[in-house]
């Protein structure tokens, strides 16, 4: 998963503005784009080279650990995101709204911002351990130097960010040539070559190893990281309107998207599965385990540094790039509708929400602080995964809900898409994503001998601090002085129905 977009925020609009809404005109000539071009677009918005080594632990397994959830999630969370951002503006929290209710409303843009409390201690301890071998490999499973990476990183992006620098501005799709497809094409061609040379795979490759093997749900816990890995793929819905026949062309761009979100996830799983033991792959360095061995392999070892440098580039552009998005996202919506203290919202002189990115910052700080005390990384890596994964399923799950509300109450509202069977649709995403929740609690195989109550007590304390116990406190504590004084006085927006 590449992290998605700042949650939209329902936007106050003048009646001029809602006339324009309903008449799907903006005032300017229309725009089209291809369904390729959003098929791309999609593809970019998702596809991370990040997931490889979770999957890569099942050799040729990974083919269908990565399709189930691609027809489960991918695609019901990508047409029903297509239904709801044809038909409404204001991103989640006007949908849930609208369906069932503020509060949830609120519920959902929290978790958005809230998953980011997760995501970026274990975003940043796949760069320390990619770094590591930059500078010493053996650095990479030392908790220490994970924690020190974390905190100072983080610490500087908040810097940066809050300065409202625009320097950042185009790493993402920096990050997605240099840090995701470069090395993906490189990785899959080294592994093609490995094999053609009479090389053994170190996974077995014939079709009697197409399922993984059952020994419980701990054998496939890690199919929870791909929900996280297929996260956003709904955000594009809201360009469905720049297609010329949307009904036609929106389901062949999402397949088309979906083949290639596919390729780029299952292939590098695949080639780094051949070069690379299952147990001795790191779930935060399992990437430069495999560019090491290959490249040790084909005599060129010191390339293994340049590709460290072009995936920490990129993971470090994609993170400074959306720091401040999902927290300024939550600052504005609060500003209208009063869910955050004063505090919370302020903006410093850049605009930017510095104070909410310093209480961000505090609770990333004391998560590093725990790699430091953690003998083993990929452990507290895949902990703080699922965390991230869950609170983020919560969002999803009114989503799903949402859509199949809003085509009860509000049959007649025009819409540029419409899900085919929405219930259907709807239903198996938010089975699939309730069932992803409660797998997670589930310590995978690779988590070792450690402790299963220490496990329980980190994923669920997360969950429920983060994702429910947070956002509850807000509102039940909500004051009519929490609105920030510039919309105190102005009606809020009518509830269509």
């Amino acid at each position: 998963m590449r992290l998605p977009p700042p949650p939209l925020i329902m936007e106050r609009m003048t009646t001029t503005e809602k006339v324009r809404e309903e008449a799907g005109d903006d005032g300017t000539k229309r725009q089209f784009i291809s369904w390729v071009t959003l098929a791309l677009m999609t593809t970019a918005s998702v596809a991370s080279l990040r997931p490889s080594p979770a999957m890569a632990i099942y050799g040729l397994a990974a083919v269908f650990l990565y399709l189930l959830p691609a027809v489960v999630f991918l695609l019901p969370t990508a047409l029903v995101g297509a239904e709801l951002a044809s038909g409404w503006t204001g991103g989640i929290y006007r949908w849930v709204s609208e369906a069932l209710g503020k509060p949830l409303g609120f519920l959902a843009v929290w978790c958005q911002f809230a998953m980011t409390i997760a995501y970026y201690p274990s975003l940043l301890a796949y760069v320390a351990s990619t770094f590591a071998y930059v500078i010493h490999p053996s650095l990479a499973e030392n908790g220490l130097y994970v924690a020190i990476v974390i905190v100072t990183i983080y610490w500087t992006g908040v810097w940066v960010s809050s300065r409202g620098t625009k320097t950042v501005a185009g790493l993402s799709s920096f990050g997605l040539v240099v840090g995701t497809l470069v090395p993906g094409v490189v990785l899959v061609g080294l592994g093609v070559v490995f094999l053609a040379q009479g090389n053994p795979s170190a996974a077995p490759m014939t079709p009697d190893h197409w399922l993984p093997p059952w020994t419980g749900l701990a054998s496939l816990v890690l199919i929870v990281n791909n929900f996280l890995s297929y996260a956003g793929m709904e955000m594009n819905g809201v360009h469905v309107s720049s297609l010329r026949e949307p009904r036609s062309e929106y389901p062949r761009s999402i397949f088309l998207a979906t083949g290639l979100v596919l390729l780029i996830f299952i292939l590098p799983a695949l080639a780094i599965s051949w070069v690379m033991p299952a147990h001795q792959l790191s779930l935060t360095a399992g990437l430069m385990q495999a560019f090491q061995a290959f490249f040790d392999h084909f005599g060129v070892g010191w390339l293994t540094k340049v590709v460290g440098i072009m995936l920490v580039l990129a993971a470090l552009g994609g993170m400074l790039t959306w720091l401040a998005g999902p927290a300024k996202g939550l600052v504005q919506l609060s500003r209208q509708e009063g869910y955050l203290p004063p505090v919370l919202q302020r903006l410093n002189k850049y605009g930017a929400p510095r104070n909410i990115m310093v209480a961000q910052g505090v609770i990333t700080t004391l998560i590093g602080v725990l790699y430091a005390f953690s003998d083993d990384v990929s452990s507290a890596y895949w902990m703080f995964s699922v965390i991230t994964v869950q609170i983020y399923l919560i969002a999803y799950l009114l989503m799903f809900l949402a859509v199949v509300r809003l085509r009860k109450s509000q049959p007649d509202r025009e819409r540029g898409f419409r899900v085919p069977a929405v219930r259907l649709v709807a239903g198996v995403g938010f089975v699939a994503s309730l069932t992803a929740m409660v797998i997670g609690f589930v310590p995978p195989e690779q988590f070792g001998d450690a402790p299963l109550w220490r496990y329980l007590i980190v994923v669920g304390g997360g969950l429920a601090l983060i994702g429910v116990v947070a956002p509850l406190a807000f509102l039940a504590f909500r004051k009519p002085s929490w609105v920030h004084p510039e919309y105190a006085t102005q009606p809020s927006p009518p509830r269509e129905g």
